[in-house]
């Protein structure tokens, strides 16, 4: 077996992410996304492949000037605790530094594994009031579970809101 190999997500990768997502959302632990729906995101995504087959995704969904979501991380559960979910989440964190984003936060059941990697529970959506009413403007999901609107709600219960303060 080669080395787990991380890179930018192409096209081609869509259904093996679909597939990861899927291995996922029938507990709640990710939500189910549509197809069109990462095909649409495939730019935010990496994934990481190990001997030519995708075995973890995850992408960096910027929200606002200084902020950004990390989302949609999964591992096949045959590389679970291989190291693939650390080896994401850290070109995501690097990502986002390049990107000039200061904080990043998550929405998991993952809580002790986001915390190694500097992540904190926090209550509320780190952001003031203005960027708040710009925010409700959007039209993804994932910008209203941070928010914590009403209408998503039922899909998150039980999630940990997380933030990383970058430096």
């Amino acid at each position: 077996m080669n080395p787990p190999r991380i890179r930018p997500a192409r096209t081609p990768d869509v259904r093996a992410i679909r597939g990861l997502i899927d291995e996922y959302s029938g507990d709640g632990h990710l939500l189910a996304k549509a197809a069109v729906t990462i095909f649409e995101d495939i730019q935010e995504f990496v994934v990481v492949e190990v001997d030519g087959e995708v075995v973890g995704c995850g992408a960096l969904h910027v929200m606002w000037e200084d902020l950004a979501e990390l989302r949609t991380v999964a591992v096949a559960g045959t590389h679970v605790r291989s190291g693939i979910g650390s080896m994401i989440v850290t070109e995501l964190i690097q990502r986002a530094r390049d990107l000039g984003i200061r904080r990043l936060f998550c929405l998991t059941f993952m809580v002790d594994f986001f915390v190694e990697h500097g992540f904190d529970e926090i209550d509320e959506a780190p952001v003031d009031h203005d960027v708040y009413e710009q925010l409700l403007q959007s039209y993804d999901e994932g910008v209203a579970e941070f928010l914590g609107l009403e209408r998503v709600k039922p899909n998150t219960l039980g999630n940990h809101r997380m933030l990383l303060e970058l430096r």
